[in-house]
């Protein structure tokens, strides 16, 4: 996000280096190159002095005066703004063509004795076009700075949330974990020992892995199958869990512990004495397809609405907002088919 972000402000600034050079190209043709060619009286110095005029208050109001002046709610202060450039501009120009063209090559742009205030409202109209021009072009880099402020702000908010939601994902993973390895400890069975390995294998990969923002597909699927061994620990008749995979790019990117909570969902609410619970994962062109369906135990007829799930989701939209995610909760079973596109490394 952070490489488009600088994509977007270099293409902006480009296009506006692009305007600029535009407009001087064809000022300078229109106003100098043109009439030079077609024009039967000598006015070389007067355009040139003219498009110095312009230039200098393009700029002055470029710079200046729109950053000040603008503000779409005060229109006050607009026309405030544009008074200041127009007299910039006439007071320019009159110092160029009155004073300096006459001292050195003893010309001037209007007749001897022409009042000033003549000279500043004829002159009005020659100063709107640089004046409006600069105006929008200065506008359209001041829009262009907001959206890419307005982009960076959404890509905070973003990373905000996606560590806020994985520090809740976390906490809530290891309180199920411990309560289930209490229980084997509590029965002092011989799967204990076997459980702690199998927390401290998790925990790993939990504390280096949770920092990233995208860890490999066979990592992620690491998790799950860590998961699942430890929690046919305890379960009587583990046969009942029934895990299919295949994966044909493991080295491909997803987020970390994007699956896991639907994993931890069925160990939680599925009947897992009775019918256990069935689980699919492929990663067919690229599409990861995650397929899980369990059916819930007799005291859990509601509907399931765990925090892991709806985090889960709330990442979905914000890293794959193209995903495909069904979702069946029934009074008997809950089921979970989800695609999302993988990402390269």
């Amino acid at each position: 996000m952070i490489e488009r972000i600088n994509y977007f402000c270099a293409m902006k600034k480009k296009q506006l280096l692009f305007l600029h050079v535009f407009y001087w190209a064809m000022f300078v043709v229109g106003t100098i190159i043109v009439p030079e060619i077609y024009s039967k009286r000598e006015y070389s110095i007067l355009r040139i002095t003219y498009f110095i005029t312009s230039f200098v208050c393009f700029y002055f109001n470029y710079i200046f005066i729109v950053p000040i002046f603008f503000d779409i709610k005060k229109l006050y202060k607009i026309l405030i703004g544009f008074s200041i450039s127009v007299t910039c501009f006439v007071l320019v120009r009159y110092f160029t063509d009155e004073v300096i063209l006459k001292y050195f090559f003893g010309i001037s742009n209007y007749p001897e004795g022409t009042e000033f205030w003549y000279y500043f409202f004829d002159n009005i109209y020659n100063s709107v076009t640089s004046i409006f021009i600069s105006t929008v072009f200065c506008l359209f880099k001041i829009y262009s700075s907001l959206d890419a402020e307005r982009l960076q702000l959404v890509e905070e908010k973003k990373n905000a949330e996606l560590k806020a939601l994985k520090t809740q994902i976390n906490p809530h993973f290891i309180f199920n974990t411990l309560n289930n390895i209490y229980s084997l400890v509590y029965q002092k069975s011989e799967k204990a020992l076997p459980a702690i390995e199998e927390l401290g294998q998790l925990l790993r990969y939990s504390t280096k892995d949770l920092e990233e923002d995208f860890i490999s597909l066979d990592k992620e699927i690491g998790y799950i199958d860590s998961l699942t061994e430890l929690e046919k620990l305890r379960l009587r008749n583990p046969e009942l869990i029934l895990v299919e995979k295949n994966i044909q790019h493991p080295h491909l990117n997803i987020s970390p512990m994007l699956l896991v909570p639907f994993v931890e969902n069925a160990f939680k609410h599925g009947d897992l004495r009775g019918k256990g619970f069935e689980l699919k994962i492929s990663d067919q062109n690229k599409v990861l397809h995650f397929y899980l369906l369990n059916f819930k135990k007799d005291k859990m007829k509601d509907s399931v609405s765990g925090i892991g799930i709806q985090n889960v989701k709330k990442r979905l939209e914000i890293l794959y907002p193209k995903h495909e995610l069904n979702i069946k909760d029934s009074e008997t079973e809950f089921m979970v088919d989800l695609k999302i596109d993988l990402k390269d490394e």
